[in-house]
């Protein structure tokens, strides 16, 4: 009987090893359909999701409470399961280079308490033969068992977009790989239990790796080449969200929004894809050129801001800052690389220490990471200058009246990074407003 058919009949179990905003949604989706071990290393976050309570706000606290999932951080607990796949994070080094760490972390874990005749899934985004190069010599070394002999291994590449409640697991083409056919065929199966949108079975493990490297990359570049038209408008008096507006007439006009480009995606893949580019001897001309562009946007939108304290005759020095907003997109508590901190990182450099509000964010993580502590938004006022992030569903609700309350005389300046508002009125309020 195929181990597919065994999870099914519940006869075997799988684990989901990193249960954060991509493999808690797995776990739980899973767990409706077979036995889920759920397993995490950070013993607070288990405890966490014990208590029935989403600190992701992915799938939400009565999921959390009423599913299946076997929450545990006791790595032995995976000695119990014979399906397995890997969600952690694959973040970037202060020099723009891979960090598998907590990819080899997890390998190391699974590893010595592989049971044989397993599969092992990896779902980490990561450069072309990770998989196959870097974690399965791992598996073997602390399981003392041989791919292809003992157990198998498959990448399916997570396409989860956090605080996305239509682009889901449930809803999003699943890209399968397999080692071999069989293994690709068990893969499958397995996906096609949550996965209505269905699965698309590549060709190589390293085919599906690629995939999705270059999927954020893309996107990566596209919106670099609108931060740099932003940029080039900008110099020339033009509102860049009218063009882009009446070039969106064009039936093939690609609709992509200048922005701070933060995150655990597309901020990060693309130095995964070009960081192999160059093992190989290959220098990236456009995938780098748009990450300088992204990279450099926060540092661009504080100088402007300056500009503009200096223009209203506002002393640069200690100005009053509120920036409202700070996770890396909006309707989501996650910070993990948002791009926020480069504009505050900036302003510091005049002596300027914006308060910060965000309802949204996990606190908890925001002040391990970047040591901020956030003020409600009933407790700003007297502010020189507003920088509306993010673009949070409450922000799109601030009125002109509600804004008004937040500053300390008429003299106003507002940064509205994502265009949320309507520009004439509050100009003609007599606002200096300004937009990406």
């Amino acid at each position: 009987m195929s181990l597919f058919k065994k999870l099914i009949n519940q006869e075997e179990k799988m684990s989901l090893i990193g249960l954060g905003y991509v493999g808690m949604p797995i776990a739980v989706a899973f767990s409706e359909k077979v036995n889920v071990i759920g397993y995490d290393l950070n013993e607070k976050k288990i405890e966490i999701y014990k208590k029935g309570i989403d600190p992701t706000k992915e799938v939400g606290d009565e999921t959390i409470k009423n599913c299946m999932v076997e929450f545990t951080n006791d790595e032995k607990k995976l000695r119990e399961a014979r399906f397995h796949i890997v969600a952690v994070p694959t973040p970037i080094k202060a020099d723009h280079t891979p960090d598998l760490s907590p990819l080899e972390g997890a390998s190391k874990i699974l590893g010595r308490n592989l049971s044989k005749d397993s599969i092992v899934v990896y779902e980490s985004t990561v450069y072309p033969g990770v998989t196959e190069e870097i974690c399965v010599p791992i598996l073997e070394r602390e399981s003392g068992l041989q791919c292809g002999k003992d157990f198998k291994v498959g990448y399916s590449p997570e396409r989860i977009n956090p605080g996305d409640k239509v682009h889901k697991l449930e809803t999003i083409t699943k890209i399968v790989s397999g080692m071999d056919k069989e293994t690709l065929q068990e893969i499958a199966n397995v996906y096609r239990l949550v996965v209505k949108a269905g699965v698309y079975e590549a060709e190589s493990i390293k085919v599906a790796e690629a995939a999705k490297v270059i999927e954020n990359s893309q996107r990566d570049v596209n919106i670099a080449f609108m931060n740099e038209l932003s940029i080039i408008f900008h110099k020339m008096g033009i509102d860049t969200k009218s063009v882009l507006e009446a070039a969106g007439t064009k039936w093939n006009f690609l609709n992509f929004q200048p922005g701070l480009v933060g995150g655990h995606c597309i901020g990060v893949d693309p130095y995964y894809l070009t960081y192999q580019a160059e093992q190989l001897g290959y220098h990236s001309q456009v995938i780098l050129s748009g990450r300088r562009i992204n990279d450099d946007m926060g540092k661009y939108i504080a100088e402007n801001l300056v500009k503009s304290l200096v223009k209203r005759d506002k002393n640069v020095k200690n100005a009053q800052v509120a920036i409202l907003g700070f996770t890396f997109k909006e309707n989501c508590p996650d910070t993990r690389n948002t791009k926020v901190i480069d504009i505050i990182n900036e302003l510091e450099e005049y002596d300027i220490h914006p308060v910060v509000s965000d309802s949204q964010a996990d606190l908890s993580e925001e002040q391990k990471l970047y040591g901020i502590k956030f003020m409600d938004m009933e407790n700003i006022h007297d502010m020189d200058a507003i920088i509306l992030a993010v673009a949070h569903k409450e922000f799109k609700e601030l009125t002109l009246d509600k804004l008004n309350k937040l500053y300390k005389d008429e003299n106003r300046i507002l940064f509205d990074i994502k265009g949320l508002l309507d520009c004439k009125e509050y100009e003609e309020a007599g606002y200096t407003y300004w937009r990406l």
